[in-house]
């Protein structure tokens, strides 16, 4: 792990199951994970989102999306390490949570993964989409901005567009603008 950050990864019930190691010089591949673990079946941060106590909470990409999330006041945030969200995951924030909000990052893989993750979710609870502008990344907001941003998603004081692809139904996003 050399030239990493290591980031522990628990379970749901806060089980220590595996360390991932993020390149902090460059090094490829960016993320290193042990052999055999599936971050397809875990949430990171999950354990503690749910012991936060809110009805809502945020889903963001990355470990460090999560952490800025969390420093800007949403006590309650998972990320899905990557832009997947597969069966038990999804199943355990439809159990735990009446509120998704995805705040994924502003990209094309960004923007796809929340609508899979919306279309996987609308019919178990309510999901609201915040896309962030083209490249921005909630790990790269300042923490002051990141809250007053995610405040007004909350309060709901942007115009809500309905957005279908393809006969898809996908829930209502927010175009969030920095500035």
């Amino acid at each position: 792990m050399s030239g990493r950050v290591v980031i522990p990864i628990h379970d749901d019930c806060g089980r220590l199951v595996a360390y991932a190691g993020r390149s902090v010089d460059g090094r490829q591949p960016r993320y290193l994970f042990p052999a055999g673990f599936v971050k397809s079946q875990v949430l990171f941060n999950f354990h503690h989102a749910a012991a936060a106590g809110s009805d809502t909470v945020w889903v963001v990409e990355g470990f460090f999306d999560c952490l800025r999330v969390s420093q800007a006041g949403m006590e309650s945030v998972v990320a899905l390490m990557g832009t997947e969200l597969y069966e038990h995951p999804a199943q355990l924030l439809a159990e735990r949570f009446a509120r998704v909000m995805l705040l994924l990052d502003g990209d094309e893989a960004g923007r796809k993964g929340s609508d899979r993750v919306a279309a996987r979710l609308k019919d178990r609870c309510e999901v609201q989409v915040i896309r962030l502008p083209e490249g921005a990344q909630p790990d790269q907001l300042a923490a002051e901005l990141l809250h007053g941003l995610m405040e007004r998603a909350i309060r709901g004081s942007y115009s809500v567009a309905n957005s279908k692809r393809s006969g898809d139904c996908v829930p209502p996003s927010i175009q969030l603008s920095i500035g």
